[in-house]
């Protein structure tokens, strides 16, 4: 394959620009996996230094999933209004919702997470290292090892991306800011599931939503 097949392939997958693309894979010596993160920590780069600009624009987002089942609002910011009618920021947008529709995220980073939500997770997993029979020191390790586990699964943000699993939904902000040359930021999101909370048979969520989208 030549590079500019790599570039394509590369562009394809990361959405970032053609330039980066060339100089990501000769910077990693054509390794498109180390080329991938190379791309996405230019992206963290590059959102961190977005970081105090005002993302004041964007779209709210619905996605209904098949049947009725599910729906997702989520407010998507960025810094102007051309960027918030691009077809990739619309794309960001519908697949975020998607993302909050199969993994029922509840917060959208772990700074979202109250601070009672938090210690009453830690008395629970304290109490479960406890049982096992581990000393105090190595219980407060497990702990923290369980916290982390727990925002990658309730903050959206933590959480792998369903489309590839080798990336987290902040890697693919990430990424956006990079293509897009904006702030980007998930201000908020509700997520409703019909007969929540009343006895019904269980369905898997996840799995019908990650069937849908391999059919778009």
């Amino acid at each position: 394959m030549s590079l500019t097949d790599d570039i394509k392939t590369l562009r394809a997958r990361t959405q970032a620009g053609m330039m980066d693309c060339k100089n990501a894979l000769e910077a990693n010596n054509g390794d498109m996996e180390k080329a991938a993160q190379w791309l996405r920590e230019k992206g963290m780069a590059a959102a961190a230094k977005k970081e105090g600009r005002i993302a004041s624009e964007g779209i709210v987002e619905c996605y209904i999933h098949l049947g009725g089942k599910i729906g997702v609002m989520v407010e998507l910011n960025c810094e102007t209004d051309f960027v918030a009618k691009g077809e990739k920021f619309k794309e960001l947008a519908h697949n975020i919702a998607m993302q909050i529709a199969a993994f029922k995220p509840l917060f959208v980073s772990e700074n979202d997470v109250d601070q009672a939500t938090l210690e009453a997770e830690r008395k629970v997993y304290m109490a479960q290292a406890l049982n096992e029979g581990k000393p105090e020191q190595v219980a407060e390790k497990i702990v923290e090892g369980r916290i982390k586990k727990y925002f990658k699964e309730v903050c959206l943000l933590d959480q792998e991306y369903f489309r590839d699993s080798s990336i987290t939904i902040r890697d693919l902000i990430n990424e956006a800011v990079l293509a897009i040359g904006e702030k980007i930021t998930v201000r908020r999101f509700v997520r409703y599931e019909m007969g929540e909370g009343l006895e019904k048979r269980v369905d898997n969520f996840a799995e019908e939503v990650a069937r849908q989208a391999a059919g778009e």
